[in-house]
């Protein structure tokens, strides 16, 4: 696994998800304060170290801890906004009985059509209309 001694844990994302390529990165600096990195889910160290299929792998966001702990998808969200102290409300009401399920869905709902998303959007990174995969970007390599 990487190495986790300057790190609390690891947000990886699905690079080939447009959305994602320009939000996660957004937020890089806010997650390295709080001692979270970022990287993409097709990075050959998560394949390695998750060892899950592909479809497996890039269902849902994946906060992977220090300790080997994983985090998916909206609770990834929840774990990371109760770490942030204006996120914390946010975080809060996604908690809150009722809201969660709600939160739970939106989740679920836009991880399933992330791809129709960004390609409407308009946004790098999307497959094509064909549904074939993005041409593949360059990865920054971590630490």
């Amino acid at each position: 696994m990487k190495d986790t001694t300057s790190t609390r844990g690891w947000l990886l994302y699905d690079g080939s998800c447009g959305f994602c390529r320009r939000w996660v990165p957004f937020w890089e600096k806010t997650l390295r304060k709080r001692g979270f990195a970022i990287d993409l889910l097709q990075s050959d160290w998560v394949r390695r170290e998750l060892n899950a299929a592909d479809d497996q792998l890039l269902q849902d966001l994946r906060l992977v801890l220090a300790d080997g702990q994983q985090v998916l998808g909206a609770d990834a969200y929840r774990y990371l906004m109760r770490r942030i102290w204006w996120a914390f409300p946010i975080y809060l009401l996604a908690s809150a009985p009722l809201f969660d399920r709600i939160f739970d869905r939106g989740y679920r709902t836009f991880a399933d059509n992330r791809y129709r998303i960004s390609q409407r959007c308009g946004l790098e990174g999307a497959p094509d209309a064909a549904g074939g995969s993005p041409a593949s970007g360059s990865v920054r390599q971590k630490d």
